[in-house]
């Protein structure tokens, strides 16, 4: 029923690391929440549910904890339900989940021939012997990718996590999208492991993609959490780019190359579920304190919430992949991967893989202007509304999670060496040979990439470097006595105040222009006179509204798609059952053949006769004669 293997293990140790900080972070929100009870309930059965996902031994026990996640999560989301768009996200979350559930559960119906106390090991074998693992991958995919939030199945996450409370948000950005790597992890290895070429590029085009896009909109936001919900497709893009390179080296037979990417993809991951949790606790606090998720009404905090404002700061350096943070650390092993595939001699790679590293490369540089933005326009300069003004400090049990969790995101960083020992680990219990000395081959001291004239990275060094010349200057400031003088900003020859300062809608006005195909931006622009004349002395209100491109393309279309087609049945049932009755027939008809074209041999003569008798059905008893 239950394995406790080293994988599963691992995934234990990341579920804990973000879920204890955050139930002290939670203890301290319970105020600001009015259905205590609903809450407590959801979120305790939540942490449980995530723990018995991975540590589950077969399906049964696998998919009745993953529905307990999806469940206790939408309901944690609909713990606030005073407005409607926390109702539209909620069963916007609760469609989607739910759709990744459809394809998990057929992927298990096939993979256990029905038995779905069959062990995992026990599967391998019936899936070797299906007559299309391609459609089991995608079943995998389509299942687990629309949990982690992965393109083009991302768009309900810029939805849930604003509406969710913050330790939600937290929870579920941080380590329920986490379980969902697990499962690629444990299934593509225990079940359908070996797996082809193109396999691995699907994987390595998905997170290039997700990457990019997920930065793109990220910049473009104003809603905090909506921001960091975002950064979180961005992030999973990233881990799925290293999750794709260690597919792709395995099936090319180069098994220490791939080792290095899986754990690469595995050290994002505990760093994105350590960044990110830290973010979404920070912006809590800033929400709770200010009463507002928009980032123009923000400002100046860094004075009244020191606290917030620091341990912000960290995980916005760790999740810019600014050296020598965690977060470089493993962006800079997935870019090791993927520049050591120079010699390899396949055209299909070499468009992949190029492209994936132009979108990390590109993700890179955006996702530090994104934050510079984000902690600029939060926490510095004059404050931007009242609220802002006279915002405080969050209580003890608030700051004592975010201040875990930061030791968490340091951890990560100061004893990498330690955590790659586990994450090496994990790959020998998989079958793979431990490379953990060809990473530090002399000591801790020093990181080595492990393919070919590969580089060489020294974190601790550098850290200790930077705190050096730091703690030199401090004591430089202090011995020569420098004078701190203070002058008025030159603004022109104007007033300055908190209405000439960059928002968050001008500093992202330059990449928005550049990416206007992407954005399709709905501007608006007020202006306001006075008494209803026209002059120099006026007042202008400017607004840009982004339209979610993947989201209008593939899920509303779609949506408008479904419900003519239904209008159309609707009329056959209602007025024309000859023709209603003619297409169950022929529905009937579809079922049978695939099922044959499934289960027994495929050949092309008798697909042919089939797809002609389906055409000779259709005509004659569903469109009949043209009057």
């Amino acid at each position: 029923m239950f394995v406790f293997d080293t994988l599963s293990l691992v995934f234990v140790a990341l579920i804990l690391l973000g879920a204890v900080p955050n139930i002290f972070y939670s203890s301290g929100y319970l105020p600001h929440i009015e259905r205590k009870a609903h809450y407590q309930l959801h979120y305790f059965a939540f942490i449980i549910s995530m723990l018995g996902v991975v540590v589950s031994a077969n399906a049964l026990v696998f998919l009745f904890f993953w529905e307990l996640m999806s469940l206790t999560s939408w309901q944690l989301i609909l713990t606030e339900t005073k407005e409607k768009a926390t109702i539209k996200a909620a069963r916007f979350y609760f469609i989607m989940t739910h759709f990744g559930f459809l394809f998990l559960l057929l992927f298990f119906l096939i993979v256990t021939d029905g038995d779905l106390e069959m062990s995992f090991a026990s599967m391998k074998l019936i899936a070797s012997h299906f007559a299309y693992p391609t459609l089991l991958f995608f079943f995998l995919v389509l299942g687990f990718l629309s949990k982690a939030g992965a393109v083009p199945l991302h768009v309900w996450l810029p939805y849930a996590h604003p509406q969710a409370p913050s330790p939600v948000s937290a929870l579920m950005s941080g380590v329920m999208l986490k379980v969902a790597i697990y499962g690629m992890f444990r299934f593509l290895f225990d079940v359908l492991y070996p797996w082809p070429l193109e396999w691995g590029i699907v994987i390595l085009t998905i997170g290039a993609l997700s990457s990019l896009v997920g930065v793109l909109y990220a910049l473009s936001e104003h809603d905090i959490k909506a921001l960091l919900a975002n950064h979180s497709i961005e992030n999973i893009g990233i881990i799925l780019i290293g999750f794709g390179m260690g597919m792709i080296f395995d099936t090319l037979g180069l098994h220490t190359l791939s080792t290095f990417a899986f754990i690469a993809a595995l050290f994002h991951t505990f760093n994105h579920m350590s960044f990110k949790s830290l973010l979404f606790m920070g912006a809590g606090s800033v929400l709770h304190q200010t009463h507002t998720k928009n980032m123009e009404k923000y400002g100046g905090l860094i004075k009244t919430m020191p606290i917030t404002a620091l341990t912000f700061l960290i995980a916005a350096v760790s999740i810019s992949a600014l050296p020598p943070s965690n977060g470089f650390l493993s962006e800079w092993m997935i870019f090791q991967s993927m520049l050591s595939s120079s010699h390899i001699d396949n055209i299909s790679l070499k468009l992949a893989i190029p492209f994936a590293i132009f979108a990390l490369a590109m993700t890179g540089g955006l996702a530090i202007a994104c934050f510079v933005k984000a902690y600029g326009i939060t926490f510095l300069g004059l404050h931007r509304s009242t609220n802002a003004k006279h915002a405080h400090e969050v209580n003890f049990l608030m700051k004592s999670g975010m201040i875990l969790m930061t030791f968490v995101v340091l951890s990560l960083m100061l004893f990498t060496p330690y955590y790659m020992e586990y994450f090496d680990k994990v790959f020998v219990g998989l079958g793979r040979a431990s490379i953990y000395a060809d990473i530090f081959p002399e000591g801790i001291w020093h990181m080595h990439s492990v393919g070919m004239n590969g580089g060489i990275v020294s974190p601790l060094i550098l850290l200790f470097s930077l705190v050096g010349v730091t703690a030199f200057m401090m004591f430089a400031y202090k011995v020569f006595g420098v004078k701190t003088r203070l002058h008025n900003s030159w603004a022109c020859g104007y007033k300055t105040s908190q209405k000439t300062q960059y928002s968050a809608t001008g500093f992202a006005g330059p990449i928005r222009r550049f990416f206007t195909w992407l954005y399709k931006p709905d501007e608006h622009f007020e202006k306001q006179t006075i008494a209803g004349h026209e002059t120099k002395f006026d007042a202008s209100h400017y607004e840009v509204h982004v339209k979610p491109l993947f989201e209008k393309i593939f899920y509303i279309n779609v949506a408008k798609a479904v419900n003519y087609i239904s209008y159309w049945v609707y009329r056959l049932s209602h007025f024309e059952q000859t023709r209603y009755a003619a297409m169950i027939f022929n529905i009937m008809l579809v079922v049978l053949f695939s099922y044959r074209i499934f289960s027994h041999e495929f050949s092309w003569a008798t697909f042919v006769l089939e797809f002609f008798v389906m055409m000779i059905s259709v005509k004659i008893l569903i469109i009949g004669d043209k009057k």
